[in-house]
């Protein structure tokens, strides 16, 4: 599913909208340029989680915990992961639970380890277009395009 967003706050309630769909257990793979838009998008997500609008870029802390009524996400920067050994160094696999939802930016850098988890993957490449224009490619790898119908709404 292609979404154009023309605003950060259209992006932000794509999030929400998304937030919203999501039980736990899924796995949010990103991918996308710097200042793509990725972190507004993921405020958006937890604004739909009821986690609230704190959210900020995990670049320097490589992981930010966001925490609700029996939800959680985690928001991580998988820029300077380059091999499984560091991907296991980051803790990313303690965080997989039932309630939880993972956000992890730059994806394509731990790709091969998340085909072999047999989790749901909601796979979302944003394009900047421009300064406010976002191009957002949105996918399911396990579900299948299940409640995504009424993201364009």
């Amino acid at each position: 599913m292609k979404i154009v967003t023309r605003s950060a706050e259209q992006t932000i309630a794509l999030g929400e909208k998304l937030g919203a769909l999501l039980g736990g257990g899924e796995i949010i793979a990103y991918t996308g340029d710097l200042g793509a838009g990725k972190t507004t998008m993921t405020r958006g997500i937890s604004i739909g989680m009821g986690l609230g609008d704190e959210v900020t870029s995990p670049t320097f802390a490589l992981v930010n915990e966001y925490h609700g009524a029996g939800k959680s996400l985690y928001h991580f920067d998988m820029y300077r992961i380059t091999s499984s050994e560091d991907l296991e160094t980051t803790g990313f696999y303690d965080y997989m639970d039932g309630n939880s939802v993972i956000a992890a930016e730059w994806s394509e850098n731990i790709a091969e380890a998340l085909e072999t988890l047999g989790q749901d993957i909601l796979q979302i490449d944003i394009k900047r277009v421009d300064d406010d224009t976002r191009e957002i490619n949105i996918s399911w790898k396990m579900k299948g395009d299940e409640g995504l119908e009424t993201l364009g709404d």
